[in-house]
C-alpha cells in the first residue's frame, strides 16, 4: 500500500500527539537501529478478498473432523478431541506460526510474546484453563477455600507494575503522588463499588462478572450495563477525577484495545470484578518470557504435530454429501488442496468466517456486523542493557501516563537469571483505540518500520535516559484484525448468541474469542472445548464434559 510520504513529525504526531514532539525537539535524530516489519499474514489473507481461487478436484484427506484456524481457540479444540482419543483429526493454519495473536518469537537474548503475555490466575480449579495449567505442570495444589494454587516461577515476580508521569517512575498503577483529596475518595468509591459488583450473585448463585463469561448471570440487573458506554457509566456514577478514568482508560485500552468510550460499561466493569470474589482477588497473573505462547505450545503438543498444518489458507468451507468440504491453498506454493470432514469447528474471526464460508458469502447474516475487531502493534525491543528510569525500579509491566501507548513489559523479567542489569527484551504495545476501525486499519498498513522505530523512541526516550544507545534490534507485528472490540450491545445482544449456532444440521462448529465478545484466551479456550464437545456428541462419542 502506497502512502504519501509523512515526515518524521507527521507520523509522531499522527500516533503519539503534538505533545511527544517536544522530547524529540531535545534530541539528535534517533539513532538507526536495524529492524524489521514482521507480519505477513495479511498479505496471503487478503488473498480471500480476490475472488475464485484454485480448487482441488481430489481429498487430499479424509477426516472425522477438521479444525480451521490454530489459534487459542482453535487448538484448545484439538486438545479436547484428541482427549477423547480422537484419532482423525487435522487442524490447518495459514500462518507458518501456530497461535493466532497468542504466538511468540525468540531470539539470543530471550523468548518474548508476539501478543498475549499473561493469564490471571485462575480464582477456580475447575474448566479447562485450570486442566491445562495442571497438565503444564504449574497447578501445585489447593488452598483451604479450594482455589488453586501455582508455583512461584509463573507467578508474576516482583515489582509487577509502575507508571511513569512527570519524569519520575511510581509504583502501581493509579498514580497517588499529588493526588487530591478529592481524588482519592473517588478512587475508594469506585473500589467499593467494583468489590460489590465482584461479590454480587444471582438466584442461582452465579457471579454477576465471571470468567468466562459463560458462567456468570444473565440477570438483567447486570447485563443492562452492556447497553452503555463505559465512559457514560462513569460520567453517570460522578466518577470525573481524571487519574480514576485515566485507569479505566487504559484498562479498557490495555484488555480490549479500545477507548472507555467505545467499550461498553458491562465490560468495563468485567475488567475489574471477575478476577475477584469481592473479598478475596486472585493470585494475580501468570506469565512466560514467550508469554501466552507457552499455552500454545502445550496445547499443541497435546495434540501432536502429525495433525498439524501450516501454510495452509482454507478459502471455502462448503456442505457436502455427509459433511463438509474444506478448499484451500498451500500459502507457499499456492497449490490447492481438499478436506473432506465429517464435522467442522471453524475456529476464525467473524470477518474471515463471513468469507470462506460458502452458505454467507451468498447470504450473509446480518449479526456479522456487529463484531469489530481493531488494530494494535507490538514490537519486540532487544536491549543490551536494561533500561534505565528515575523513580521507581524497573517492573514486568511498564506503564507510561500520557501515551497513547500501553508502555512495555519485560519479556525476560520472568527468566530465573533475571537480575538488575544485562541484556533483555522489551516488548511494546500499541492499540490503534479510536472508534472508526476501517480508518485506523488503513492507516496502520499504511506504515513502515522506520515509521515505528520514530514512534517507539519518541515514546519511551523521555523516560529512559540512554536507551538510543542500549537499542540493538527493533521488530514489529502490526496485527490489523487483532482482537475483538467488546462494543456496546456485543456482550448481551442477540448477535453474539446468533453467531454460535451450528451449521449444516449441526456439523459444523464455531469457536473463537469474538464469541465470547473478549479476545482473552479463557474466552478462546472455552468456546474451543465447547466446539469440541459438540463434534463429539455429532461423531456419537459420550465423553464427560470438561467445561
Amino acid at each position: 500500500m502506497t502512502r504519501p510520504m509523512l515526515s518524521r513529525r507527521d507520523v509522531i504526531v499522527s500516533f503519539l500527539g503534538a505533545a511527544a514532539l517536544q522530547s524529540c525537539r531535545r534530541r539528535a535524530a534517533p539513532p538507526e537501529v536495524p529492524g524489521v516489519l514482521v507480519d505477513r499474514i495479511h498479505e496471503i489473507g487478503h488473498l480471500l478478498r480476490q475472488g475464485e481461487l484454485p480448487r482441488a478436484s481430489e481429498d487430499t484427506a479424509k477426516l472425522d473432523c477438521l479444525v480451521v484456524g490454530a489459534g487459542a481457540a482453535g487448538l484448545s479444540a484439538a486438545w479436547r478431541l484428541r482427549g477423547a482419543g480422537l484419532d482423525s483429526l487435522l487442524v490447518v493454519e495459514v500462518d507458518d506460526v501456530l497461535g493466532g495473536t497468542a504466538q511468540s518469537g525468540k531470539n539470543e537474548r530471550s523468548a518474548f510474546p508476539w501478543g498475549a503475555h499473561y493469564l490471571p490466575a485462575p480464582l477456580t480449579n475447575e474448566g479447562p484453563v485450570p486442566r491445562l495449567l495442571r497438565e503444564l505442570g504449574v497447578v501445585t495444589g489447593v488452598d483451604e477455600t479450594g482455589a488453586p494454587t501455582f508455583a512461584e516461577e509463573v507467578l508474576i515476580h516482583e515489582p509487577e507494575e509502575r507508571v511513569f508521569f512527570k519524569g519520575h517512575w511510581y509504583e502501581g498503577l493509579y498514580v497517588r503522588a499529588g493526588a487530591s483529596a478529592e481524588d482519592l475518595a473517588q478512587l475508594h468509591r469506585f473500589e467499593a463499588v467494583t468489590g460489590a459488583l465482584a461479590a454480587a450473585r444471582d438466584g442461582q448463585g452465579r457471579k454477576a462478572f465471571a470468567v468466562p463469561i459463560e458462567t456468570g448471570s444473565d440477570d438483567a440487573e447486570w447485563t443492562q450495563l452492556d447497553r452503555l458506554s463505559m465512559a457514560d457509566w462513569l460520567t453517570r456514577e460522578g466518577f470525573t477525577s481524571p487519574r480514576l478514568t485515566w485507569l479505566v482508560d487504559y484498562a479498557c485500552r490495555d484488555d480490549y484495545g479500545a477507548t472507555a468510550q467505545h467499550v461498553s460499561a458491562w465490560a468495563g466493569l468485567w475488567y475489574f470484578c471477575a478476577r475477584q470474589t469481592g473479598e478475596e482477588k486472585n493470585d494475580g497473573y501468570l506469565s512466560w518470557p514467550e508469554g501466552n505462547g507457552k499455552l500454545i505450545a502445550q496445547l499443541a503438543k497435546s495434540v501432536g504435530a502429525e495433525r498439524l498444518r501450516k501454510n495452509v489458507l482454507i478459502h471455502t468451507v462448503e456442505e457436502t454429501s455427509g459433511g463438509w468440504h474444506a478448499h484451500g491453498i498451500d500459502a507457499k506454493t499456492r497449490a490447492p488442496v481438499r478436506y473432506f470432514a465429517r464435522q467442522v469447528v471453524l475456529s476464525t474471526p467473524r470477518h474471515v468466517a463471513g468469507r470462506i464460508l460458502s452458505a454467507w458469502r451468498t447470504a450473509r447474516p446480518k449479526f456479522l456486523d456487529a463484531f469489530v475487531s481493531g488494530p494494535w502493534v507490538v514490537a519486540n525491543l532487544t536491549l543490551s542493557e536494561k533500561p534505565k528510569g528515575r523513580g521507581f525500579p524497573l517492573a514486568w509491566d511498564n506503564v507510561l501516563y500520557d501515551s497513547k501507548s500501553l508502555g512495555y513489559v519485560m519479556a525476560s523479567h520472568q527468566s530465573m537469571r533475571a537480575s538488575a542489569v544485562g541484556p533483555a527484551v522489551a516488548t511494546w504495545y500499541y492499540p490503534l483505540a479510536d472508534g472508526d476501525v476501517a480508518a485506523e486499519r488503513k492507516r496502520l498498513l499504511g506504515t513502515t518500520y522506520e515509521d515505528w522505530r520514530a514512534i517507539i523512541l519518541a515514546d519511551l526516550l523521555p523516560a529512559h535516559f540512554g536507551l538510543e544507545q542500549q537499542l540493538e534490534r527493533i521488530e514489529v507485528m502490526r496485527w490489523g484484525h487483532a482482537m475483538v472490540r467488546p462494543v456496546p450491545g456485543l456482550i448481551w445482544g442477540e448477535a453474539r448468541r446468533e453467531a454460535q449456532v451450528p451449521l449444516g444440521q449441526g456439523s459444523l462448529h464455531f469457536a473463537h474469542s469474538d464469541l465470547g465478545g473478549l479476545a482473552l484466551f479463557e474466552e478462546a479456550n472455552w468456546h474451543g472445548v465447547r466446539a469440541a464437545e459438540a463434534v463429539l456428541a455429532g461423531l456419537g462419542q459420550t465423553s464427560p464434559s470438561w467445561l
